[in-house]
């Protein structure tokens, strides 16, 4: 069976990542209709996919109020837009794929999660590490009992100075208020992979962290709003924009420019956001968080984040009671350690960038051509790590408070019933598709 399915948001994540599935596999999906308020994106990929001009939409309203054509939406909008679009989804009959996070406000996880069991459509989160050959790796090692109960994990992200200049500071992650945290917008799939590893629920969590460099504070004397206007530094300082998006990041001016040309980019450049100055942005997200968590046997983990590395990795380092495993996921491998007969196992992988991407979509459309079970990454099993991610950034911004989180879930549990309440209370009546 050939699924087919609406995409809405049809930017570098949904449009470049996960869209070349349909391409390579078209015996599984075809898109039929795509959302994009963006002309030429919407336009290049209803060509790329022969989608007709009349199921090319500006506003996703405008296709998920019709009533449903397809067989899946597929939702990579920014955070904010989330809950909106996944609602009315489902309320319409669609099964959905959702890019993490689920949404920044803990209710409408909450109640999207209900939402999609009451409604019984697939709601998938985008956690892919979870399908990586080096994460599902590690699983199946723990899994099997090779180094026995599982004591403690340490997980670091290391973010790269550069990603973190382009995303989180210049990008469209730099904002609380416009986007999520950084615990919830990058840092969700490393608690999703704790709480995956790990196999059980955290009891209590502490965090710290904080916006530590990226401020106008730290701004060297007589730096300009951007760094094409003349600004004095352009030689030593090292978040230079044309240094990043003509070098190493020039794939990621795909966000500003279709045309990776080094003439188009120093002509566009100066324009949009990526060309303003590191500590002259709108940024409020942090650069720096630790969080140390306890579950429910005694087991422990800890996370930590940070902009100021050279690169983007991550290290892990899992202690269980007859074996440790030490991993780079940068550099595909993990060692294995036995503590029964003091050997050692290095484990290689191999992912060319794709093989977690399309596990994840290969189960995504098998589930959905014949509906059986519940994804790997269902909105169940990524509550969990959302609501981990809302307990740190509570705790951060709480001097470090101990958080626990049972309590937390249940009250955010009882408030996001009691607003669904009265939404329908108000609702009575009205077509709710057109409500949301």
């Amino acid at each position: 069976m050939t699924i087919k399915a609406i995409l809405i948001g049809a930017g570098v994540r949904g449009a470049n990542v996960y869209a070349p599935y349909a391409r390579n596999h078209p015996d599984q999906l075809q898109f039929v209709a795509v959302a994009e308020p963006d002309r030429i994106r919407r336009s290049s990929f209803a060509m790329q996919h022969h989608i007709p001009e009349d199921q090319t939409y500006e506003d996703w309203r405008d296709v998920l109020q019709k009533p449903r054509f397809a067989d899946a939406v597929w939702i990579c909008t920014q955070d904010r837009m989330h809950y909106d679009v996944a609602m009315l989804a489902l309320r319409q009959g669609y099964h959905v794929l959702l890019e993490k996070p689920i949404s920044p406000s803990p209710l409408e996880c909450l109640e999207l999660e209900e939402t999609a069991r009451k409604s019984n459509r697939l709601l998938t989160i985008c956690h892919v590490l979870r399908y990586t050959p080096f994460w599902s790796g590690i699983h199946r090692i723990i899994e099997r009992g090779d180094i026995g109960r599982v004591v403690d994990i340490q997980l670091r992200e290391n973010i790269g100075y550069a990603h973190m200049a382009h995303s989180y500071v210049r990008g469209n992650w730099n904002n609380t208020a416009s986007a999520s945290p950084m615990i919830l917008a990058k840092s969700c799939h490393d608690l999703d992979l704790i709480s995956w590893l790990m196999g059980q629920d955290c009891v209590r969590l502490t965090s710290f962290g904080s916006l530590f460099h990226f401020t106008k504070d730290q701004a060297p004397e007589g730096a300009t709003e951007r760094c094409s206007d003349g600004c004095p530094h352009v030689k030593e300082c090292c978040y230079v924009d044309l240094r990043y998006y003509m070098g190493e990041g020039r794939r990621r001016a795909k966000h500003f420019s279709d045309d990776l040309s080094d003439e188009m980019i120093r002509r566009q450049l100066p324009h949009t956001p990526y060309g303003r100055c590191v500590y002259h942005c709108d940024n409020d997200v942090v650069d720096h968080q630790n969080v140390n968590m306890q579950f429910g046997d005694g087991a422990t983990a800890s996370f930590s984040l940070s902009a100021f590395t050279h690169d983007s990795s991550r290290t892990v380092q899992i202690s269980g009671t007859r074996g440790e495993i030490r991993g780079n996921m940068a550099q595909q491998s993990f060692t294995v350690y036995s503590f029964v007969d003091g050997g050692r196992t290095e484990i290689q992988v191999e992912d060319k960038g794709r093989e977690g991407t399309d596990m994840m979509l290969n189960e995504f459309c098998e589930q959905v051509s014949c509906f059986t079970g519940s994804s790997l990454t269902s909105a169940s099993a990524s509550i969990q790590s959302h609501m981990m991610a809302f307990a740190a950034e509570e705790s951060r911004l709480n001097d470090g408070q101990c958080i626990e989180l049972g309590k937390l879930i249940a009250d955010y549990r009882e408030e996001a019933g009691n607003k669904s309440i009265l939404r329908n209370s108000d609702e009575k009546g009205v077509n709710s598709y057109c409500t949301v």
